[in-house]
């Protein structure tokens, strides 16, 4: 398999991590983190002005369309530099609508306004299941757990369970029957937990569309954890091989050495997963089972390099003075949006009871 990047995909990665490094370096982090903002305001102006957040937006509502594997190469770099932005929620949003609603004319207005629709896709994975219901009448009701850029946006696309049957439903963050209480997450953006009575949505979407909003979520927040990752053990690295103890540089050591090594492996094994959910995204064919692998994986790599990281920086790993544990909050957030390797591992068993076929030659038939 040929993952080579085109020369048009070269040139939105290289331009992303440009941008992104532009406003995080190590003292600009360490400032955005003492003023406790919730967003890099300067730096989503950037983004906006060179069209990362309208990059997976269908070209009929003024976005570049294009797709999974672009839309991942932006996140990684994102993840990279720790950039706290609301860049990929909304995308999707207005893809998964786009897609699966009849209301082209609220995209529109999203879109020429500059609101924002955040998701949440958390419930797929709880073990509590999803708390938003419907009702008889069409409206809904329940609470959603930690919603992230709520602070930043206008309209909200939930998990609601209706019979049987888990859907999505596309609500009005401004209704007076929405309740938001908002807090911030223990990477620093912003969150908050919405509490809904009897709220009509603007738009009802069915099991395909949740179905797709989780793999979609998926994809994006385990593009950025390869991103976190991958910047977290170079980093580390660069640490290793700087820090001297008995007369010599640490990296030398072999159990440093071999534990590094097994943190590559992590990461390439994330990406090897990442790139063939994006393919599967892309080429139009089922991705279900390999976004819920590809889930397990992030959290695992996640949880493994992390962990790690922190062991080999001693010390100075858990000083939140150091640049080095920011990359464990994030690790951390992102494994709790994905819901954590056990809980999508349940998921897979189930989808594997009900799916007697799995495999690249049976998506063929």
């Amino acid at each position: 398999m040929d993952f080579q990047l085109n020369e048009e995909q070269i040139a939105i990665r290289d331009m992303a991590d440009s941008l992104f490094s532009d406003f995080t370096a190590d003292e600009q982090l360490l400032a955005f983190t003492e003023a406790q903002n919730t967003v890099m305001q300067d730096a989503w102006d950037a983004a906006k002005e060179t069209g990362l957040d309208l990059l997976f937006v269908p070209e009929v509502f003024g976005g570049s369309g294009l797709g999974m594997q672009e839309l991942s190469l932006v996140l990684i770099a994102q993840g990279a530099r720790l950039a706290q932005l609301p860049l990929w929620r909304n995308q999707v949003a207005v893809k998964i609508l786009a897609e699966h609603a009849d209301c082209a004319a609220l995209l529109e207005s999203v879109i020429s306004d500059g609101a924002l629709i955040t998701t949440s896709h958390d419930a797929a994975f709880s073990a509590k299941g999803v708390q938003l219901t419907s009702h008889g009448d069409g409206t809904v009701s329940g609470q959603v757990h930690s919603v992230a850029d709520v602070c930043h946006s206008r309209y909200a696309l939930l998990t609601m369970q209706s019979g049987e049957q888990r859907g999505l439903v596309l609500v009005d963050l401004e209704d007076e029957r929405v309740e938001a209480v908002p807090g911030v997450a223990t990477h620093g953006g912003a969150v908050a937990d919405l509490h809904l009575s009897n709220v009509t949505p603007l738009a009802t979407l069915d099991n395909a569309a949740f179905n797709d909003l989780v793999v979609y979520s998926v994809a994006c927040l385990s593009s950025l954890q390869l991103g976190v990752s991958e910047r977290q053990l170079s980093r580390t690295v660069e640490y290793v091989n700087e820090r001297v103890q008995f007369d010599r540089a640490i990296g030398t050591f072999q159990a440093v050495q071999m534990t590094l090594a097994d943190c590559y492996i992590s990461i390439e094994a994330l990406r090897s997963c990442v790139w063939q959910l994006n393919y599967q995204l892309d080429a139009g064919l089922p991705a279900y089972s390999e976004a819920l692998a590809t889930a397990h994986h992030a959290c695992e790599a996640g949880h493994f390099v992390s962990h790690k990281a922190q062991h080999v920086h001693g010390g100075f790993g858990v000083d939140i003075s150091y640049p080095i544990y920011r990359f464990l909050y994030w690790s951390r957030d992102i494994r709790a949006s994905l819901g954590g390797a056990q809980a999508v591992l349940a998921e897979l068993g189930d989808w594997l009871t009900q799916n007697e076929t799995l495999g690249w030659k049976y998506d063929l038939e």
